[in-house]
C-alpha cells in the first residue's frame, strides 16, 4: 500500500500536515494540548509522593515466586542448592488480584527494589501506576506488599508499574535510644500544605478518629418532635484520604478522557481540591467535593484489597460438579466456562471485559492457572474478583458525576 501511495503520487501532491513541535517532548505527530494550562495547575505523582521507583523484578518468577510457600522451598532449594530460610518469605502483589510469595533474598532477587520495598515489609499502602499509559490510561491500582514490575501490565517500560509508599518507616537503630522510630508521610510537605491551604483544614500524619456531633432543635411543645442532624469530622485530614482523593481522581472516566494525551506521557497529575484563592464559598463547595471523593477512592481501595465486605456478596454462582480444572476459558451468555461442563454463572459481561492496567483480570487470573484444578479458596477467591470489578464500574460511574475541578 505504501508503494502504490508513492507511485501514485509527489512531495508536491501529497497534502503535507504542518507541524510545530513543542518542549519538552516535540512530538512528530499532531496531539491535542488545549486542557494544558489546566492539567498542568495539578500536582504530578511523583512530586507528591517523593520516594518511589519500579517494582520488582526477579528474573526466575518460576523459582522465586509461587502461590505455594511448599512449592517455594522446593523450587528454591532444588535450583541453588541453599538451605531455606522462611525469613525470607513475604507475599507479593504478582498481579491484580494475585497475591503469591516471594523468597525474598535481595543477594538472589535480580532487581529487589530494596529501598522501596523495605517500606512494604511492614503496614502500609501504596499506589501503583505507570510513567506512561500509552495506550490509554486505565493503569491505578492499589497494593499493601511487595509489588511485582508487571502488577498491572506486561507491556514493558511503557506499564512497568512504579510503587509509590504512603509512609516511610525509618532505618532500625540499636545505637540511638532516642531514634526515630514511627513512620512518617512519604508526601511532599509544600504540596500538602497547599492542599491544607486551599481546604481550611489541618494535615495530621495519623488519621484522627472521626468525632460526631449531635445538633438538635428542641421545642418546648410536647407535640412537636425533635429534629436532629448528626455531623462528622475532625477538621483534619490525613495521608490515607490523600491517597484516597487520588484513586478517586485517577479512576474519574471524564478525567481520563479529557486529558488521555498527556497521561499518555509522564505519570498523571491530580488536579488540586481548590482554586489558589478559592472565596469562603467555593472553599465550602471544595471541601464537600474533597471528602466525597475520599469517600468514594476509599471505597475502591478497599474493594481493590478485597478488604470491603462487599466483595464477599457474590453475584455469581459455581454450579456444576466435576474436577475444577481450567482447560479452556470462554464467555458465553453471562457464563465464564473453565471446561465443557463447569462455570461461574451470572458474571457480569462488563466484569469478563474490565480492564485495570493492561489486564482484564477476570480473564487473565483463570489463564494463568490454565491446565490446573481449582480449589475450593480460588472459587471463592475468583468470585470476589467479578464483585470487585462489577463494584469498581458502578463507583467509577458516581465518580463520573462529580466535576473534580474547581472553577
Amino acid at each position: 500500500a505504501k508503494y502504490d501511495f508513492l507511485n501514485q503520487n509527489s512531495l508536491k501532491s501529497i497534502e503535507w500536515n504542518k507541524l510545530q513541535p513543542e518542549a519538552p517532548n516535540f512530538f512528530l505527530v499532531k496531539k491535542d494540548f488545549d486542557q494544558s494550562g489546566m492539567y498542568e495547575l495539578g500536582f504530578k505523582i511523583d512530586e507528591l509522593f517523593e520516594v518511589n521507583g519500579v517494582g520488582v523484578v526477579t528474573s526466575k518468577d518460576n523459582i522465586l515466586i509461587n502461590e505455594s510457600k511448599k512449592e517455594l522451598t522446593k523450587n528454591v532449594e532444588n535450583y541453588y542448592k541453599i538451605k531455606f530460610d522462611n525469613s525470607f518469605i513475604q507475599k507479593i502483589d504478582y498481579r491484580t488480584f494475585d497475591q503469591q510469595f516471594i523468597y525474598y533474598d535481595v543477594k538472589i532477587v535480580d532487581r529487589a527494589r530494596e529501598k522501596i520495598m523495605k517500606h512494604l515489609l511492614q503496614p502500609n499502602i501504596a499506589i501503583v501506576t505507570p510513567k506512561q499509559a500509552i495506550k490509554g490510561f486505565k493503569h491505578i491500582f492499589i497494593s499493601k506488599n511487595i509489588c511485582d514490575k508487571n502488577l498491572i501490565d506486561s507491556a514493558g517500560q511503557f506499564g512497568a508499574g512504579n510503587v509509590f509508599p504512603l509512609y516511610l518507616y525509618p532505618e532500625a537503630n540499636t545505637t540511638n535510644l532516642f531514634a526515630k522510630t514511627e513512620r512518617t508521610p512519604n508526601l511532599n510537605q509544600a504540596i500538602v500544605d497547599k492542599i491544607a491551604e486551599g481546604l481550611g483544614l489541618k494535615f495530621v500524619n495519623e488519621p484522627v478518629p472521626v468525632v460526631e456531633t449531635l445538633h438538635c432543635n428542641v421545642s418546648t411543645n410536647v407535640n412537636v418532635s425533635t429534629t436532629c442532624d448528626v455531623t462528622t469530622g475532625t477538621g483534619t485530614f490525613a495521608p490515607i484520604d490523600v491517597l484516597d482523593y487520588i484513586y478517586a481522581v485517577l479512576h474519574s472516566p471524564a478525567y481520563r478522557e479529557k486529558y488521555k494525551e498527556f497521561l499518555k506521557i509522564d505519570f498523571p497529575r491530580v488536579p488540586f481540591p481548590t482554586s489558589p484563592l478559592p472565596s469562603p464559598q467555593e472553599r465550602a463547595q471544595a471541601v464537600d467535593r474533597f471528602w466525597k471523593l475520599v469517600k468514594l477512592g476509599g471505597e475502591i481501595r478497599q474493594i481493590h484489597l478485597l478488604e470491603s465486605p462487599v466483595v464477599e456478596e457474590y453475584i455469581t454462582q459455581y454450579p456444576e460438579d466435576g474436577n475444577n480444572m481450567v482447560v479452556k476459558t470462554k464467555y458465553e451468555n453471562g457464563r465464564v466456562y473453565i471446561n465443557d461442563t463447569q462455570y461461574f454463572d451470572n458474571v457480569p459481561e462488563t466484569a469478563w471485559n474490565f480492564y485495570i492496567g493492561g489486564y482484564q483480570p477476570a480473564q487473565k487470573w483463570l489463564k494463568d492457572r490454565k491446565d490446573r484444578a481449582l480449589e475450593f479458596e480460588d472459587i471463592l477467591h475468583y468470585q470476589k474478583i467479578i464483585v470487585a470489578l462489577a463494584e469498581t464500574d458502578r463507583i467509577m460511574s458516581i465518580i463520573n458525576g462529580i466535576d473534580i475541578e474547581p472553577k
